[in-house]
């Protein structure tokens, strides 16, 4: 099959972009096929008749072969794109040599770190567009965003379970697919098990030597957030000498223990959901923390802050995490509203001389916008400043081109 690109999206493809939208995909004619035929080697059209999954070769107004890739016969995002070169051919062994390439790397960066969860595929970052495999131990969860890398599965399993067998995983599973089409994700979907030894429901791992229990089954993205693990190591370093720490959007606790560790008195941890608390005083027992010390408060954050302020208390160390409040586009100005009002409350908790770690993890928000909310106007006070920004860590590499892969903002103002 073969796709041709508008200029514009001719131009993202030689940049290095993975992705080619369907508006990206040339009307009309060109290299004498009909409009819309989609038989092999002529062209496809937006609405034509690939499957997903169908290995597409892309063209343009004088170049007759610019890569290659996976069409999505779903998604806004057409085509995803693998190969510049024409050889060698996409298949499943090609694509397994990027994977294997992909662990090989996370070996060096892990050595010696006590750490035993970590990304060991990020999809576009890796060059393995879609495909996200997270380490957990020895289970390995794998995530796909969008449908046309699920009919290559079966035949990328045997090759994954070697490969990951020679790091030392022995379990696979996989999370339920996300929609692009529909801009859903995968969050808190059944986990299935495609090899090895059942998966356990839930585990404990080690992260810089914080040991961090992860719900297989039903947590968040593959079990766990691994893109803030630097950030929480952060957030321990922090903590120290801190009276009253406030963590927002708390989930599984990763935040809350790292400040506890770090020898903050009290942490409060906040999340709409009591079950997320539970596995929270888990990972703090197992780090040999009481946390009965603690307080963990099921409560909406907007909600907790009102009241917080209403009572006079206050924090010298927040924490503000919450989930992607723009999973598209058009909801980008409703999210920035969302921001803004989220870090006018805080600030009205925050003590004066105290620290705030803001946080964003959505791509339609960038670093610019994200700042724009921690403002003076917005926090209605002139003492803090940027102290650092941060993103994702190594093991969740990006591309020069795709600025939708540098998705995460951690903001430390003091």
């Amino acid at each position: 099959m073969r796709v041709h690109l508008t200029a514009t999206a001719a131009a993202a493809v030689r940049r290095g972009h993975p992705w080619v939208y369907r508006d990206g995909i040339a009307d009309g004619g060109g290299h004498g096929s009909k409009r819309g035929e989609g038989k092999r080697g002529e062209r496809v059209h937006r609405g034509g008749a690939a499957a997903s999954g169908d290995v597409v070769e892309l063209s343009a107004e004088g170049a007759p072969f610019l890569g290659r890739g996976l069409w999505d016969a779903d998604s806004a995002i057409a085509v995803r794109v693998f190969q510049r070169t024409q050889a060698p051919p996409l298949d499943e062994r090609a694509i397994a040599e990027r994977l294997e390439r992909a662990f090989a790397l996370r070996d060096g960066w892990f050595a010696g770190r006590d750490t035993t969860a970590y990304r060991l595929c990020n999809g576009e970052g890796d060059r393995v567009p879609s495909l996200v495999i997270d380490r957990y131990e020895r289970a390995a969860v794998i995530r796909l965003d969008g449908d046309m890398l699920a009919p290559w599965l079966d035949r990328l399993l045997p090759h994954l379970a070697r490969a990951l067998g020679a790091h030392g995983v022995r379990s696979i599973g996989l999370r339920a697919r996300a929609s692009a089409a529909a801009g859903e994700d995968a969050d808190g979907k059944k986990l299935a098990h495609l090899h090895g030894p059942p998966l356990p429901d839930r585990l404990f791992v080690r992260e810089t030597g914080v040991a961090m229990e992860v719900d297989l089954a039903r947590g968040q993205k593959t079990g766990a957030f691994l893109d803030q693990r630097d950030n929480r190591a952060r957030v321990r370093a922090l903590a120290a000498g801190r009276r009253r720490v406030l963590n927002l959007f708390s989930y599984a606790g990763g935040f809350s223990v790292a400040a506890a560790l770090g020898g903050a008195g009290r942490v409060t941890s906040v999340d709409s959901a009591s079950a997320a608390h539970a596995s929270a005083q888990r990972t703090f027992r197992e780090n040999g923390v009481d946390p009965a010390a603690h307080e963990f408060v099921t409560a909406d954050a907007f909600d907790f802050l009102e009241k917080a302020r209403a009572r006079g208390d206050r924090y010298d160390l927040v924490v503000c995490d919450p989930p992607s409040f723009a999973p598209s586009e058009r909801a980008k100005p409703r999210a920035l509203g969302a921001y803004r009002r989220l870090h006018t409350a805080v600030a009205r908790v925050l003590d004066r001389g105290g620290i705030l770690c803001a946080a964003s993890c959505s791509s339609h928000i960038t670093a610019e916008d994200f700042l724009a909310t921690l403002d003076d106007a917005t926090l209605e006070r002139d003492d803090l400043r940027i102290r650092a920004i941060h993103g994702q860590p190594e093991d969740h590499p990006t591309l020069p081109a795709w600025w939708e892969g540098r998705y995460l903002k951690f903001v430390v103002l003091e």
